[in-house]
């Protein structure tokens, strides 16, 4: 590592990431973290932002929103948008923590009845919007899943042709085609933060797995938030239940045996379908924010992981800086 000193230029720090530290650093060792957007000195044993002097003090923090995942229908709710980056907080400062909570099952044939919608999650100005539900089972005609951050699967039907999908996601994937064969119908699987939901097979007789979510360390290890909901299986289906999307999405049930399960909570996951009855409902949201060095802000349950401060939100709250 370079420090340069210019005299018309000022001097140049060495530039490392959080995961690049200096892994054995000296006493008030200085350099430019470009994880977090700032300088850094190892003070008192800790790395530590280094501030601007003044009463009106900010500093960066690292977010993760996670919005709530939606309920199923016979296809599979989507998941809840997925929010991750930067943002500079004032010191004294309270930043509303809004946690979406999953939307529920909904588990009627009517046309255009989808799952329930998941709610949005906020920490002061981001937001994150709340998964698509699952479309329904109709016997004139089906439905497409409902918008979202992720867009819920397409439901399944009994007039014989291939479905339109779920619709698009606004942070997340889009819902896949659910599908429908003679009397065998399978709904599509939810879209997932990461990626879309799964097409029904193409037979009728399976659902379509969920889109995968996205991962994140943010809280100190790595995990996997906003996965879609799997699409309900059909009566005929024997045993080929689709996934959740990994990040939380809820497995879709078969229509003859088995329930789809919900959404796990605190990742956003979407709501297994299944086709006619008893889909699961979607997972709530959750708000982690992070800044390295000794506590500063208050709110959430607080932890400590190498050396960062890390706010971790499950309910509703405020941050302040």
């Amino acid at each position: 590592m370079t420090f340069i000193v210019d005299g018309t230029g000022g001097a140049t720090f060495p530039t490392w990431t959080t995961a690049t530290r200096p892994s054995s650093p000296n006493a008030n060792q200085t350099g430019y973290n470009s994880t977090i957007g700032a300088l850094e000195a190892y003070i008192g044993g800790t790395w530590t932002q280094v501030q601007a002097s003044g009463s009106s003090t900010t500093y960066n923090v690292q977010y993760l929103v996670v919005a709530g995942g939606a309920g199923g229908n016979s296809g599979g709710g989507g998941a809840g948008g997925v929010l991750q980056g930067f943002t500079s907080v004032t010191s004294g400062t309270g930043y509303t923590v809004t946690i979406g909570a999953g939307g529920t099952a909904t588990n009627t044939s009517s046309s255009n009845n989808t799952g329930g919608a998941g709610g949005n999650s906020v920490f002061g100005s981001v937001t994150a919007t709340g998964g698509g539900g699952g479309g329904s089972f109709d016997n004139s005609g089906g439905n497409q899943g409902a918008t979202g951050g992720c867009g819920g699967g397409g439901g399944s039907c009994d007039a014989g042709h291939i479905l339109g999908s779920g619709n698009v996601g606004t942070q997340g994937g889009s819902g896949g085609y659910g599908s429908s064969i003679n009397t065998t119908n399978s709904g599509g699987g939810g879209g997932g933060a990461g990626g879309n939901g799964g097409v029904a097979w193409t037979s009728g007789a399976v659902g379509g797995n969920g889109g995968a979510g996205i991962a994140s360390s943010i809280s100190g290890s790595t995990s996997w938030y906003g996965g879609g909901g799997g699409g309900g299986g059909s009566a005929t289906d024997s045993g080929n239940s689709p996934y959740g999307g990994i990040g939380g999405g809820g497995t879709g049930g078969k229509g003859g045996s088995t329930n789809g399960t919900a959404g796990t909570a605190n990742t956003g996951g979407g709501g297994g379908g299944r086709y006619g009855l008893n889909a699961g409902a979607g997972g709530s949201g959750i708000v982690i924010i992070s800044y390295p060095g000794a506590q500063r802000g208050t709110g959430g349950t607080v932890t400590t992981v190498n050396g960062n401060t890390i706010h971790t939100f499950t309910t509703s709250g405020t941050y302040t800086a």
